[in-house]
């Protein structure tokens, strides 16, 4: 499923719902997850509707259901071109601007 086209509100019901999908899997009611991962019943109700939630309360949700390996495909370790490597002598700490040409045209 390609997910590229959905809003960030869409998206977080996506979430939601495969969230929802996992706990009914582990036969786990909302009361026995929310207090597997430490949060309140409304948090995760919350974090399941997609009714807004935070990153603290997925990474709970994540480690109560044994999937917290899940954060390696949601954010990726980067991978540093050797190029850039030789370049920089390190590994960029942050993004740089783009240099611009004296009359201000990159």
């Amino acid at each position: 499923m390609d997910l590229s086209y959905k809003t960030p509100e869409e998206l977080q019901i996506v979430m939601g719902e495969r969230l929802r999908s996992l706990r009914l899997s582990r036969n786990l009611t909302q009361r026995e997850l929310a207090d597997k991962a430490g949060l309140s019943l409304r948090a995760l109700h919350n974090l399941e509707a997609g009714a807004g939630s935070t990153i603290e309360s997925l990474v709970r949700v994540l480690k109560a259901l044994n999937t917290a390996n899940a954060i390696e495909l949601l954010a990726p370790q980067s991978q540093v071109s050797p190029l850039m490597l030789l370049k920089h002598g390190h590994q960029p700490r942050r993004a740089g601007r783009p240099h611009t040409r004296k009359g201000g045209q990159a």
